[in-house]
């Protein structure tokens, strides 16, 4: 499985640079959803699903994932 370099732009995870899967074109999914546990990011009592929009490439050939939205565990699959 290839994987592609992204960073992730806004929300809990910004900043954080990661490999994700590679559709087959070389770019990374067009949404990716990030979970945390209780406790780390998100509302007490549950976890937290952050979902992240692909962007564009910057000018070091790095792929951006923009945050969306965060939603309850569950909500966005």
């Amino acid at each position: 499985m290839a994987l592609v370099r992204v960073r992730f732009v806004g929300g809990p995870a910004h900043d954080l640079v990661r490999d994700l899967p590679a559709e087959a074109g070389g770019e990374p999914p067009d949404r990716w959803i990030m979970r945390h546990p209780e406790g780390v990011v998100g509302p007490a009592g549950g976890v937290s699903d952050h979902l992240y929009e692909r962007g564009h490439r910057d000018g070091y050939g790095t792929w951006t994932m923009r945050y969306v939205r965060t939603e309850p565990f569950g909500a966005t699959e």
